[in-house]
């Protein structure tokens, strides 16, 4: 389940980063970040490919992607109560470091298994 669950983090970081590279700023403390992110992606899918399988890895991938980007779109469209914005992109630019150490720590813990 752990798996399953960084997968979606995975697909979800990457799409507020692929916003966030749009909008903002591209910076080296951004860049090494997503690359912490690459690389923790990379090292889940070794993981999951020697482990799991295919087809379920494959599924899943494609359903996390599905969702990460109905709700990304949801989120820049706006989510308004009353005229004012509930929820931003912006509040998930501050919580993106924090997403890609999660992130990080989920797949070591994976191969820690």
């Amino acid at each position: 389940m752990l798996f399953y669950l960084t997968i979606f983090l995975i697909f979800l970081y990457f799409k507020v980063a692929r916003v966030y590279k749009k909008e903002e700023n591209f910076t080296r403390l951004i860049y090494a970040q997503n690359m912490l992110v690459a690389i923790s992606a990379f090292a889940l899918y070794i993981y999951g490919f020697n482990h799991l399988n295919t087809y379920m890895i494959l599924g899943v991938s494609l359903l996390s992607f599905i969702v990460t980007a109905l709700i990304i779109t949801t989120i820049q469209l706006g989510i308004f109560i009353d005229g004012k914005p509930l929820m931003g992109i912006s509040k998930f630019y501050k919580f993106m470091p924090f997403l890609a150490l999660l992130i990080a720590v989920l797949s070591f813990r994976l191969w820690a298994i």
